[in-house]
C-alpha cells in the first residue's frame, strides 16, 4: 500500500526537492542525505526503493540541461567502475549494514572533504585523470550508491581534484548517475524492491523533481568557479558528518 503518513511527506517533498538542486546546482550538496532522512520515517530499504524511480527522473531532466557535456577522456573509466559496483553491489546487498555503510562513506567524505581545505592537496596543481584511481573511486560509488544512493562523495573523492571546468564537473556527474541509476532498475526489481507500494509511492513525489532541477540549474548558473569549488568541498565535508552521526546513532 502507498505510503499515506503525513510526515513522511514532509519530509519527502523537500528531499526531493533539494535533491533536484543537488543533481544539477552543486553536485553533493544534498547528495547522500535522502535515504538517511527518508529513513527517520520509513525503513532504510524502503527510502532505498522509493528514491530510484525519483532519481532516474531527475537525471533525464539532468541529461537535457547537461547534454553532451562530460569530461571524455574520464567517462570510459567511470563507466569500468559503475559496472563493477553494481555488480558488487548486487551481491552483497542482503549482508551489508546500513549503519557500517554510512560510517565508510563519511570517513571518505570527511577525509577528502578536509584534504582539499585545509590539506596538503589545497595547493597543489590539479591531478590527472588516473585509470587506476577513476576506477576505484568509481566502483566505490558504484556500490555505495547502489545499496544506499550515496555514491556521490567516493565520486568527488576522483573528481574535484581534477579541477574541471564547472559545467564539464556537474555534467560528468549527471551523465555518471544517469547510467548508474538506470543500471540498477533490472538488480532492484530482482531483489523485490520495487513492489507497487514503493512505486506508487514515488509517483506522488515525482511532480516536484522538475522544481527542484530548475532550482538547481539557476543555482549552478549564478556561482564563479572558485566559489563553486569551495562549496563543494564544504558541502562534502558536511556529507561525511552527518553520515557518521547517522552510522554512530
Amino acid at each position: 500500500m502507498i505510503v499515506t503518513d503525513p510526515i513522511f511527506y514532509l519530509i519527502a517533498i523537500p528531499v526531493v526537492l533539494l535533491t533536484g538542486v543537488s543533481k544539477t546546482g552543486i553536485p553533493g550538496l544534498f547528495g547522500g542525505m535522502a535515504v538517511p532522512m527518508l529513513s527517520l520515517v520509513v525503513s532504510p530499504l524502503q527510502a532505498v526503493a522509493v528514491m530510484l524511480p525519483i532519481l532516474c527522473l531527475i537525471d533525464l531532466f539532468g541529461l537535457r540541461a547537461f547534454w553532451g557535456v562530460y569530461d571524455r577522456p574520464n567517462m570510459p573509466i567511470l563507466l569500468v567502475g559503475l559496472v563493477i559496483g553494481v555488480v558488487v553491489g548486487t551481491l552483497i546487498f542482503g549482508f551489508v549494514r546500513q549503519d557500517v555503510l554510512r560510517l565508510v562513506i563519511g570517513a571518505i567524505a570527511i577525509a577528502f572533504g578536509l584534504n582539499n581545505l585545509v590539506g596538503w592537496a589545497r595547493n597543489r596543481p590539479p591531478a590527472r585523470t588516473s585509470w587506476r584511481r577513476g576506477v576505484f573511486w568509481s566502483s566505490v560509488s558504484g556500490v555505495t550508491s547502489f545499496l544506499a544512493h550515496a555514491g556521490g562523495a567516493p565520486l568527488m573523492a576522483y573528481l574535484l581534484p581534477l579541477r574541471l571546468d564547472k559545467r564539464v564537473y556537474i555534467g560528468t556527474m549527471v551523465w555518471f548517475f544517469f547510467a548508474l541509476n538506470y543500471a540498477k532498475i533490472i538488480p532492484y526489481a530482482f531483489l523485490g524492491q520495487l513492489d507497487t507500494s514503493n512505486f506508487l509511492t514515488a509517483l506522488v513525489l515525482l511532480p516536484f523533481v522538475p522544481m527542484g532541477v530548475r532550482l538547481g540549474v539557476l543555482i549552478q548558473g549564478k556561482l564563479d568557479e572558485r566559489v563553486f569549488y569551495q562549496i563543494s568541498y564544504w558541502a562534502l565535508l558536511g556529507i561525511g558528518v552527518k553520515l557518521i552521526y547517522d552510522g554512530l546513532k
